[in-house]
């Protein structure tokens, strides 16, 4: 009957326990995830077509191995049409749909795994426990497999695994005063936009870290785990930039573990951050919204006298809460969230870089730019970026976002020639952006794609340079 939609692909759970599906997973094999569908879910290619959106003749061209899939989207795409469990996303390297396996939040279970009768407080924390264990094992055990996009990926991934096991690193640099150097330098290279060189940085720091934390003892510890949330952090974002997101989430996780352990509530404020920013990669924009929203009134609420450290980590997270307001088509929320962080901003009195969060009136104005283009507003955007003064912008990762912000919204306002030049000026202050970012990859390609004449000679180029396969 025409319209009528296909019956969902069943794979029995069973199916998904099997060995060999385990390293089809791991390997990221799509032709052997496509053929396992088949025979365990009687899938033809007409149903996978249906189930993952993908064209049937693209569908036959990967089982025979003529074509790759390489776009997350469409990994994401087939996990969604195949059912695939969560233990099985993790393998995959995708982030749960049950996001209570990350944060331990019985709250956010699904229906399907809710008891009949309410379980003891005893249970729960057992329960948040395994989950948490079980998270850490399944991700460690795919996430070499997964990671290689970015350069020293797979060697975060490799101190990812080692995380408790680590406690030799002794030595001159396992002292406060070392650590807090190694922790700042990875920040500055991050926000300087050397994303290879950090990347190679992590692992040595994040075994140091892992040493730290099980030796040191009073102050110390508390300090050292402080750091230890600020590095993972920044291996967080790094993985993110180049969308190793089952990584990025992993490394997030670990970065609220120690935030809560250093007991520091501005830190606390700061991991949540960028555990929002892994919710938002995965188009949680509901929940990371409510994250963020959250934790910058619970600073607000328990700081009687805010200090620069504080009001800064309260206003960047109102601006991620704005952010992801916007994401999820929540137009309102997003510009009172935003107003909130201009007054936050005010009160800081200046643009500062308290907390690693760049933070300021000026940052607020960045995050008009990026959320008038989320909302499809490129006039806006355009008006707010022609509204920044670059000398106020001492954060080189910000001035690059801003000029690709501009290039996304020339282009959706049809002024290709301007968004190759907003994407030059980028370029020229942030190589490593372009190279490395799947998203600023698929903006070029659609730039290049409606290109004629010299700009689409131009933007070849501009493309080679980017490292993007013609």
């Amino acid at each position: 009957m025409a319209g009528r939609a296909p019956e969902p692909i069943a794979i029995p759970v069973w199916a998904w326990k099997r060995e060999e599906i385990r390293r089809i997973l791991q390997e990221r094999d799509i032709a052997g995830l496509l053929r396992f569908a088949q025979r365990y879910g009687g899938a033809s290619q007409t149903r996978l077509a249906a189930a993952t959106g993908i064209a049937q003749g693209r569908i036959s061209e990967i089982l025979n191995g003529r074509k790759r899939v390489t776009s997350f989207e469409v990994v994401e795409r087939i996990a969604d049409g195949l059912g695939m469990p969560d233990q099985a996303r993790m393998l995959f390297g995708l982030a749960p749909l049950n996001l209570a396996i990350l944060t331990g939040d019985s709250t956010a279970a699904t229906a399907s795994t809710a008891q009949l009768s309410p379980p003891s407080v005893e249970e729960e924390e057992k329960e948040d426990r395994v989950k948490r264990r079980q998270f850490i094992s399944l991700a460690g055990a795919g996430i070499v497999a997964t990671a290689g996009s970015l350069t020293g990926a797979d060697r975060i991934a490799a101190a990812l695994t080692r995380y408790t096991t680590s406690t030799t690193a002794h030595g001159p640099s396992l002292t406060i005063e070392a650590l807090t150097k190694a922790v700042r330098s990875a920040k500055i290279g991050y926000q300087a936009c050397h994303y290879g060189a950090v990347a190679q940085q992590l692992p040595t720091l994040l075994d140091r870290l892992a040493a730290a934390t099980a030796t040191f003892t009073g102050d110390d510890l508390q300090t050292a785990y402080i750091l230890q949330a600020e590095a993972y952090h920044v291996a967080s974002s790094v993985l993110l930039k180049s969308e190793e997101r089952g990584l990025a989430w992993l490394a997030a996780d670990r970065s609220m573990q120690a935030a809560e352990r250093s007991e520091n509530p501005t830190t606390i404020g700061a991991s949540a951050r960028i555990v929002t920013h892994t919710l938002m990669k995965d188009r949680h924009y509901g929940p990371a919204t409510e994250l963020a929203t959250s934790m910058a009134e619970r600073i607000d609420h328990d700081t009687a006298e805010p200090s620069p450290d504080s009001l800064s980590v309260y206003g960047a997270l109102l601006l991620r809460g704005a952010a992801a307001a916007a994401k999820n088509e929540d137009r309102a929320q997003a510009l009172t969230l935003l107003d909130e962080a201009e007054e936050a901003g005010r009160r800081l009195g200046g643009d500062h870089n308290y907390q690693w969060t760049a933070f300021g009136p000026t940052n607020v104005l960045l995050h008009r730019v990026t959320i008038a283009v989320a909302l499809g507003d490129a006039g806006s955007a355009i008006d707010y970026a022609r509204q920044v003064r670059l000398d106020n912008i001492d954060v080189t990762e910000r001035k690059a976002t801003l000029f690709i912000d501009a290039a996304r919204a020339y282009a959706q306002w049809n002024k290709l020639d301007r968004a190759y030049e907003a994407l030059m000026t980028a370029e020229r202050f942030a190589p490593e952006e372009l190279r490395t970012r799947p998203a600023v990859h698929q903006l070029i390609t659609d730039i290049h794609a409606r290109s004629t004449g010299h700009l689409r000679a131009n933007m070849t180029e501009l493309a080679e340079r980017a490292g993007i396969a013609a």
